[in-house]
C-alpha cells in the first residue's frame, strides 16, 4: 500500500455512519439489508456509503442476488494496522 492508498482508507472512514458500518462488520459478513436495518436512512444512501468504503478497499462486496454481503479486507486492514503500528514506533522512539 501506499500514501493515496492510505488517503482513501482515512476518508471513506471520515464519516460517522461510515465508521458505524465498518464497525458492523467487524462481527462478520453482513448483507446490506440486514446493515440498512441498523440505520435511518435510504437504500440509495447506505449505497453511497458502501461504494466509499469498498473503493477505498477496506470493504468487499459481494453480490447475492439483488443484495450485497459486505465484509472487511483482512488484507487490507492489516496493512493500515501495520502502517499506523510503525508510525507509533516511530514516534516512541523518537521521544525523550
Amino acid at each position: 500500500m501506499n500514501y493515496p492508498d492510505y488517503a482513501l482508507i482515512c476518508k471513506a472512514l471520515g464519516d460517522e455512519t461510515r465508521i458505524k458500518i465498518f464497525d458492523m462488520l467487524k462481527h462478520g459478513k453482513m448483507c446490506a439489508c440486514n446493515i440498512l436495518d441498523k440505520f435511518q436512512i435510504t437504500q440509495p444512501t447506505l449505497s453511497y456509503h458502501m461504494k466509499m468504503l469498498c473503493d477505498s478497499g477496506l470493504i468487499i462486496g459481494e453480490k447475492a442476488g439483488k443484495w450485497v454481503n459486505y465484509s472487511i479486507d483482512k488484507k487490507i486492514l492489516k496493512a493500515l494496522n501495520n502502517f499506523l503500528n510503525s508510525t507509533v514506533s516511530d514516534i516512541d522512539k523518537d521521544c525523550c
